[in-house]
């Protein structure tokens, strides 16, 4: 199949993203302006991060001419299912290296019969295997058996010094229209390339949804590799996972019910909802002065 030498001519995404006030009293009553940096709606199947993330690995595997692409993630991986879905629309065959072999066998959950809908060839692997698959000889073994050697490998998360590139022209497109801009963080990769892309006194924070402490060295080092040291203004905000990875408790859901419907758009659970959770507990406390600008970034879709 002849495939386009830029994958932005077929996916057709729809850049800047638009940036929206709302009207909430859990930040107006300290006199904090909330934004909303719809990013959900830059690709209708490759929303928000994962479109900036994926545009410069696919642009890189279709230029080298890969015979297809291989990434890894969880039973509940958006960026499995984007990365699916790039596949399909490209005509380019993918593979997903699946954390936890249990799975096999068992009907897929939502998310996975969507990735195996749009052609991914799903490889359930043990958990062990799956945290040794930067090493060359796992990673070798593990390409092989999702039948995947000599794909383009895009790591978990779609985190990489080229995904930063494009993560940090969502940092370009909100220069000057805010003082802090906050994204949620599963590997670290938005955040990073975030806040190279921001300007002179604006920061970037991060909200991690995973349990662990590990991601203040994970950023700085990606931001190694793609920036040659660190770059921009950026924090991260702990202790709002509310349980781990994928942890919805009644209170979340509740929480993400109500902003969705005094706002007009349905918030995702996972990244989203534990953002602007986080976000209104920082407001609160203190954390935001009077007449902070303060952009939360809406990577995702439910």
């Amino acid at each position: 199949m002849n495939r386009s030498p830029d994958p932005a001519v077929v996916l057709q995404p729809r850049p800047p993203s638009p940036l929206l006030e709302v009207h909430d009293e859990r930040f107006g009553q300290y006199g904090v302006r909330l934004l909303l940096k719809r990013d959900d709606l830059v690709h209708p199947e490759l929303p928000g991060n994962k479109w900036r993330k994926l545009a410069p690995n696919l642009r890189a595997a279709v230029e080298g001419g890969f015979p297809g692409v291989v990434t890894f993630g969880g039973a509940y991986s958006n960026h499995l299912r984007a990365t699916a879905a790039a596949g399909r629309l490209l005509g380019m065959p993918t593979a997903g290296i699946v954390r936890g072999d249990e799975l096999a066998g068992r009907p897929l959950n939502d998310s996975l019969a969507r990735c195996a809908a749009d052609g991914m060839r799903l490889h359930f692997v043990t958990r062990s295997e799956y945290r040794r698959k930067a090493e060359p000889e796992v990673l070798a073994r593990l390409l092989a058996g999702a039948g995947a050697a000599g794909s383009y490998v895009v790591p978990e998360g779609g985190s990489n010094a080229l995904a930063l590139q494009g993560c940090a022209e969502l940092g370009r497109e909100l220069r000057g229209m805010s003082d802090v801009v906050a994204v949620a963080c599963g590997t670290g990769g938005t955040l990073a390339g975030l806040a190279a892309g921001l300007g002179p006194g604006q920061r970037a924070l991060g909200v991690p949804v995973l349990a662990g402490g590990f991601l203040e060295a994970e950023i700085r080092s990606l931001q190694e590799a793609g920036f040659g040291g660190s770059a921009g203004v950026w924090s991260l905000a702990e202790g709002f996972h509310h349980g781990g990875y994928a942890r919805v408790p009644a209170l979340l859901e509740a929480f993400a019910a109500d902003f969705g419907e005094r706002h007009g758009f349905a918030v995702e659970r996972i990244y989203v909802a534990k953002l602007l959770w986080a976000l209104a507990a920082l407001t609160e406390s203190g954390a935001f002065p009077p007449g902070t600008a303060l952009t939360a970034v809406v990577t995702g879709r439910p």
